[in-house]
């Protein structure tokens, strides 16, 4: 059954922003972000953490003949506050300033070179929703990606960038932390990548770039939104449209088949009016955590067990500024978010075991994703997400989460699933 849910779109990559290629972040933007985190975080978890024990340790002196009058634990406590402060208030002027000559456009651009790109992507995946909502620079705006840059959706822009723009589409779409240059990963062992094979079986690969740090759903959202203007605008009539996402960009683009718009918001359902979507012959996952990859449900944990002492409660409250995109995938998509019922969808799962019934494949998976996660199945109830649509499983056998970027298998597979 349908579920309606009122999630705006993030304002990054929302259809209503009306420049249709948002502009570069400079690396000062970067630096007022890391002074400000250090004030935020590190500076005040560190002095938190210095209080709760000199507190412990005071009251210790105190209950001795030592400590009588506690007049030295006083002085720490006095000399602590104002270290602290200082540090605290040069940090946050130093913000200012930096903040100051960004606006102004000051300095080389983040996205310049590949390490900036890679940071940002990072920092996205980690505090992205902050960012957003923020309207920070920094904030990744979600959009098709060629040669390091912004696609501009428009029917000029996309025939500026693919000049031999085919019917058959394949969006291909990372996961958290990454960037669309994640796709090259390998490519130097193996003298290839996806897109690459794509694009010489007759594919157009548009190679995607989000905001990892936003939610599911409203990013499932703006793909949606993208996909509609995408096939609108494409220089040819789209005929087929294959969705190939890596980890999280699995659950994003089963977020974004499953939106219908709304008055009242966007409705998560199999059905609807929705042209791009009928297009969709298949979609492939590869290390997808459908039902949730247990090692973002340990940060958690990590979070409550750190708050049970005051020593190391701000330590947890860093875990606790976690981004909504990295507690989505504490449980993944359930069935609210139904699969497309004429698409078939290919599931590839890895472990870092050759078996998947070893015992260390079984519990690590490939280090982030179990397998059966990776399928849509709940451990051994084999409640299956896929079962009422034509599905197909593959298991890499030795293969970390990274991996499934591009191996061998995977691509000679790929092939065959969208000859």
């Amino acid at each position: 059954m349908p579920v309606t849910s009122p999630v705006p779109a993030p304002s990054t990559g929302s259809p209503a922003d009306p420049s249709p290629v948002a502009a570069d972040p400079g690396v000062l933007d970067a630096l007022t972000l890391l002074l400000e985190v250090t004030d935020e975080l590190v500076v005040r978890s560190v002095r938190d953490t210095h209080r709760a024990v000199a507190a412990r340790v005071g009251a210790l002196v105190r209950a001795t003949t030592l400590g009588a009058g506690g007049g030295p634990v006083r002085a720490h406590d006095l000399v602590a506050a104002g270290v602290y402060g200082a540090i605290g208030r040069s940090l946050r002027g130093a913000a200012r300033g930096t903040g100051a000559l960004a606006a102004r456009g000051t300095g080389p651009g983040l996205d310049e070179r590949g390490v900036g790109r890679q940071l940002r992507a990072a920092v996205n995946g980690l505090i992205g929703d902050r960012l957003d909502t923020e309207q920070r620079a920094l904030a990744i705006r979600m959009a098709p990606r060629v040669g390091g840059r912004d696609v501009a959706v428009t029917r000029s822009g996309l025939a500026a960038a693919y000049p031999g723009a085919t019917p058959r589409v394949a969006v291909l779409l990372h996961g958290l932390g990454e960037s669309d240059e994640v796709w090259r990963l390998g490519r130097a062992e193996r003298g290839s990548t996806y897109p690459e094979d794509l694009e010489a079986a007759g594919w157009t690969p548009v190679v995607l770039r989000m905001n990892s740090g936003l939610g599911l759903r409203p990013n499932g959202v703006a793909l949606a939104s993208l996909l509609d203007r995408l096939v609108t605008a494409w220089p040819t009539d789209v005929e087929r449209i294959a969705l190939v996402g890596h980890s999280m960009g699995g659950l994003v683009m089963r977020a974004a088949a499953a939106v219908v718009p709304a008055p009242a918001g966007p409705v998560w359902s199999a059905a609807g009016d929705r042209p791009w979507a009928e297009r969709v012959s298949d979609v492939v996952t590869l290390g997808t955590p459908h039902r949730g990859a247990p090692l973002a449900a340990l940060v958690g944990r990590g979070s409550s067990l750190l708050g049970v002492l005051e020593e190391s409660a701000a330590f947890g409250r860093i875990l606790d500024e976690r981004s909504v995109g990295v507690r989505d995938l504490v449980e993944g998509l359930g069935h609210d978010v139904p699969p497309l019922p004429h698409a078939r969808y290919r599931l590839v799962s890895g472990t870092v075991s050759r078996s998947p019934r070893h015992p260390v494949g079984t519990v690590l998976g490939d280090l982030l994703v179990r397998e059966a996660s990776a399928y849509g199945r709940r451990g051994r109830s084999w409640d299956d997400l896929f079962a009422d649509v034509e599905a197909e499983t593959l298991h890499v056998g030795g293969a970390g989460h990274f991996a499934l970027l591009n191996h061998p298998e995977v691509a000679d597979r790929l092939l065959r699933w969208l000859s």
